[in-house]
């Protein structure tokens, strides 16, 4: 006995198979159960594909959703059984050996394609039927009225044997007749609507133009006018149409009777506000979504004068590290009861929570006084986390950064609102999370230069835009130019020369330090070999110093790129000093120093730069391979002055006492005048750099320096 086949052929029919039975009994088709189930293989594969498939398309759950109209699957229950059926068995019997969260989070948008496919379908069939409709009513006008007119064996037989509703009254409003499918959409009798004037039937929710276009045409103004409108049962339930009135002339032309058709839509609204619903909802939370978001705020955006707003941008902090270490689930039960709390604060008029995606959400408040009340919903909002969240036994503490907009209406629209509350929420994150803070368009403006230069970082080193200037090394004891450091600028095409501090650290928290880096370690040396070439008889050889980031050292090629660099270039690696500073080399274990120390016993020297800034034990000095303490300017600001501060000076004399036991060089950077120089000689320092001597410049400039030395 043989086992049956179960490859993804057969899973998709099963799955096919549950579909058809799930959909057919509310399916209005004269199709048969099997013939109706081929039907669906095909959108069943689809599906399947769309499950499986590299990338998210939307569109194929749209199509398959109104596909499901051409199968004359128009009823609620029958979209409400597809998605279930969806639901639950479509990772089942189609996903393969893919993970199942992320096949279940692809279903589950799916599922919303689906419904707004199925949405999209219907409104466009139902139009077209409507169209339909107004034909009929035309038509069906130009019928009763013969009908009147001639016989009432024609008109009976036509106004009985319609599908649609229709009655008949006269110009006062009072009800003469009705048809059997009127009376069944009313569900009374006869009696209970014949005599009833029509005026009698105003809802709530009429349209202002229902009433104005019905009194145009009991005056003769208006041959007919179709509208939707609502009535109230007996039952006290409300029954929705589609409503077409006709004017009926007699035949000397006058009014005479007015002629109603009602189609029941009370279904297909009910349908229609369900997608309407799920297509502006969180389907996780309930809350509001992006899209109903934004409407509300478009709308409170474009409030009358004296009005206000005040918006929460709120992001959960360490939320991510809840997914990776408990699971997606997990994190999903803590969103809901994030959302839970949060619905909670925001209860009075004008205000709403919404979910704008992941562990985002934003809370809005509107009124002529949000100044204060905008700070009240954000402490609200912060007391509804303190209390932990139980989930499997465990108590998750949730924190939160909360950045605040809040100002006048009319001024900004809802994009810039919303980027304006972005940035200051992760200003609130960036100042150690569980806070709020208040937007400042000084500090936007800032955060959007960032942005600006990050993103156009790659593109300028490939365009050129960088350069490199060089500030001397002066040497203490004869005032001879030892060397120069290399100082990296940016030539932004808007914003002008940038320096370090204005892109270092963007290019570090996006990685590009590492090949800005190298072009700067190769332009450097490329720059001291000329220097060596052209001036070799003007003294010993100039060294170049080259900065190296925090993450330049961990990148595995450090070594062999500066060794490359060396060799192509034939500088001799004694002429090359890289300068590390201390906060990076703090607590650092063999691993990191290992690279370190293979360049220093290639003959590279090791500039410990900015000594004297962190809380580095100085014991450790023992173990970095380092050659040179570069003491930070801080150092010289007490020798401004004469006399210098006395603190100061036994500090630096500390320091480079302890450096010269250790075999260590040592450099000062902020020189600025005369007297700190002779300073830092008279206490034992080698070599200084600062703008007594000069200021960072061109690379030609620095001989020009040195010549001077030479001769002077």
């Amino acid at each position: 006995m043989t086992a049956e086949p179960d490859g993804p052929e057969d899973r998709l029919r099963r799955f096919a198979t549950i579909w058809s039975r799930a959909v057919f009994p509310v399916t209005a088709t004269s199709l048969t159960r099997p013939e109706f189930e081929q039907r669906l293989v095909p959108l069943a594969r689809r599906l399947s594909e769309a499950l499986r498939a590299r990338t998210f398309e939307a569109a194929e759950g749209q199509a398959v959703g109104a596909a499901l109209i051409g199968a004359h699957c128009t009823e609620p229950e029958a979209l409400s059984a597809t998605l279930d059926c969806v639901d639950a068995y479509l990772v089942l019997y189609c996903g393969g050996d893919g993970a199942q969260d992320a096949l279940r989070a692809r279903s589950a948008r799916l599922q919303h394609a689906m419904a707004a496919g199925f949405a999209k379908a219907l409104r466009e069939r139902t139009l077209a039927e409507q169209e339909a409709i107004a034909r009929a009513a035309l038509q069906a006008q130009g019928i009763v009225a013969d009908a009147l007119h001639a016989t009432e064996a024609r008109f009976r037989a036509v106004f009985e044997g319609a599908a649609i509703g229709i009655s008949v009254a006269d110009l006062d409003g009072n009800i003469l007749q009705v048809n059997n499918a009127l009376l069944r959409m009313f569900g009374g009798t006869e009696q209970s609507v014949r005599g009833r004037s029509v005026t009698d039937w105003t809802h709530p929710e009429d349209a202002p133009q229902v009433w104005r276009l019905y009194e145009e045409l009991v005056r003769g103004d208006r041959e007919h006018y179709h509208v939707e409108k609502a009535f109230y049962r007996p039952d006290g339930t409300v029954l929705w149409t589609n409503l077409t009135v006709s004017l009926l002339r007699g035949a000397d032309g006058q009014p005479q009777y007015q002629l109603a058709l009602m189609e029941d839509t009370t279904e297909r609204r009910l349908l229609n506000l369900r997608l309407r619903y799920e297509a502006t909802h969180d389907a996780l939370t309930g809350l509001p979504n992006r899209t109903l978001f934004f409407e509300r705020l478009d709308k409170a955006l474009a409030a009358g004068e004296g009005m206000r707003f005040g918006l929460c941008y709120l992001d959960l902090d360490g939320f991510k590290t809840i997914n990776d270490s408990l699971g997606h689930a997990a994190g999903d039960r803590l969103l809901v009861e994030v959302a839970d709390r949060l619905q909670s604060c925001a209860t009075a008029p004008g205000e709403m929570v919404a979910r704008l995606g992941g562990d985002e959400f934003v809370a809005l408040t509107t009124g002529p006084d949000t100044e204060s009340e905008v700070d009240a919903l954000a402490d609200r909002i912060m007391n509804a986390l303190i209390t932990p969240v139980r989930i499997d036994g465990r108590e998750l503490t949730v924190r939160g950064s909360i950045g605040i907009v809040e100002g006048p209406t009319g001024e900004r629209g809802p994009a810039e609102v919303l980027r304006s509350a972005d940035i200051t929420m992760y200003r609130a994150k960036s100042a150690g999370g569980n806070r709020y803070e208040l937007a400042d368009a000084e500090a936007d403006a800032r955060a959007i230069t960032r942005h600006g230069l990050t993103t156009a970082l790659p593109a300028a080193l490939d365009r050129g835009e960088f350069f490199i200037e060089y500030q001397p090394l002066v040497h203490l004891g004869d005032g001879s130019v030892h060397g120069a450091e290399a100082l990296v600028r940016w030539l932004h095409p808007q914003h002008g020369v940038l320096g370090p501090d204005q892109f270092i650290p963007l290019a570090e928290h996006t990685g590009l330090i590492v090949p800005l880096g190298r072009w700067v370690l190769e332009q450097s040396v490329r720059q001291a070999k000329v220097w060596q070439e052209r001036h070799s008889d003007a003294g010993p050889p100039v060294r170049i110093n080259v900065n190296l980031s925090p993450c330049q050292l961990t990148h595995p090629g450090l070594v062999s790129d500066t060794v490359d660099i060396l060799e192509r270039v034939g500088l001799p690696p004694s002429s090359l000093c890289l300068e590390v500073t201390e906060s990076a080399l703090i607590g650092a274990d063999d691993d990191l120093l290992k690279p370190l120390r293979r360049l220093a016993e290639m003959g590279v020297d090791i500039a410990l730069d900015d000594f004297g800034t962190g809380y580095s034990n100085l014991a450790n000095l023992r173990r970095l391979p380092v050659s040179i303490l570069k003491l930070d300017r801080s150092f010289t600001q007490g020798m401004q002055q004469f006399p210098a501060d006395p603190v100061d000076l036994k500090i630096v004399e500390g320091i480079v006492s302890l450096a010269h036991s250790l075999d260590l060089a040592v450099t000062v950077e902020g020189v600025e005048t005369g007297a700190q120089a002779e300073q830092l000689r008279l206490l034992g320092c080698d070599t200084a750099q600062g703008w007594y001597y000069a200021r960072p410049g061109p690379p030609d400039r620095l001989h020009e320096l040195a010549l001077v030395d030479a001769t002077g």
